[in-house]
């Protein structure tokens, strides 16, 4: 098979630099060009610099007619900017890692697989979605595919340090983060836009809220959600629904003893712990942000997309210790 030719606007972050890691390990990929206009000429190894002898690309130009997908990585708002700017063939095929195209705009396909497989298989336009919004959604989607959720749900969910990004700022620096929790966008995060649609999509009649309570953690990666709501079904019954939505869909792990980080770090699993306790659905999901919330489901999107299988260049070492 021919190899896909890829390249990635915006080289320079953490999403950007994960999404190299695995595309130059793709048996199926060509990672052609990497661009960022803050490292220009640069080898790309000097700012990644664990990829030290594992690529010789430097940052530079994107010739967009000498690929087949081209990955956008260059930050909230920029996306919609840079495709008014730039007159790109008709065939590339785009996954945007913005909260630009979230919504369904410009042709743009909402990219959860264990929701929009089928339409994902068949795009040119993806909007991959927000690492919150994928762990939050992958534990609701079974209750809203059966039309369950009939009362508010609650959540608690704390990120660590690489959800905020590379840049420097008050709250991921190391001094402030060490020993440290905190809340942040408490009820109001940018995430519960795609949440909510997409919940009301499966189960239009749902009337509750979805309360969530974002935290920083004081470690550097991963995502773990805590998620509550009233349920008059039995936690058998319960299983029952989540392992047949779940059913072919390879990166969901569904376990019977509270699930922790450690579990999905460097991989692009997704852990889903499930209880009944009272008259009350308990559920844990956990994520690596930077991998199944980021660039690990931008590569499994890319994947369903060309017609490979959705696990290709993802069966990613855990890091247990």
């Amino acid at each position: 098979m021919k190899k896909i030719r890829a390249a990635i606007e915006g080289g320079a972050g953490y999403t950007a630099g994960e999404l190299i890691r695995i595309l130059i390990n793709h048996p199926n990929v060509e990672l052609s060009f990497i661009n960022s206009n803050s490292h220009h000429g640069r080898a790309v190894s000097d700012v990644h610099r664990d990829l030290l002898e594992d690529t010789q690309l430097l940052f530079g130009q994107i010739d967009y007619n000498a690929i087949d997908v081209l990955f956008l990585c260059q930050g909230h708002e920029k996306s919609k900017i840079f495709l008014k700017e730039k007159d790109l063939p008709q065939r590339l095929k785009i996954i945007d890692l913005s909260t630009d195209f979230r919504d369904g705009t410009d042709g743009f396909i909402y990219g959860l697989p264990e929701l929009n497989r089928k339409s994902i298989i068949n795009c040119s336009r993806l909007a991959n979605p927000g690492c919150f919004a994928t762990s939050v959604q992958l534990a609701l989607l079974p209750l809203a595919a059966n039309g369950l959720l009939t009362d508010d749900v609650h959540i608690s969910s704390i990120t660590g340090s690489t959800g905020s990004g590379q840049a420097l700022s008050d709250t991921n620096h190391f001094s402030w983060r060490e020993n440290n929790v905190s809340t942040y966008k408490p009820l109001q995060h940018q995430h519960l836009d795609e949440i909510n649609r997409n919940i009301l999509k499966l189960q239009s009649g749902f009337r509750g809220n979805i309360n969530l309570v974002t935290l920083r953690g004081n470690f550097t990666r991963g995502i773990y959600s805590s998620l509550y709501t009233k349920s008059k079904q039995s936690k058998e019954d319960l299983q029952t629904y989540f392992r047949q939505y779940y059913s072919g869909h390879p990166f969901i792990r569904l376990t019977e003893e509270l699930p922790d980080l450690k579990l999905v770090v460097n991989t692009n699993k997704c852990v889903l712990y499930l209880d009944k306790i009272g008259d009350k659905i308990f559920l844990v999901s956990t994520i690596d942000n930077l991998l199944k919330g980021a660039s690990g489901q931008a590569v499994q999107n890319m994947n369903l997309m060309f017609g490979l299988n959705e696990t290709e260049g993802l069966k990613i070492k855990g890091t247990g210790f």
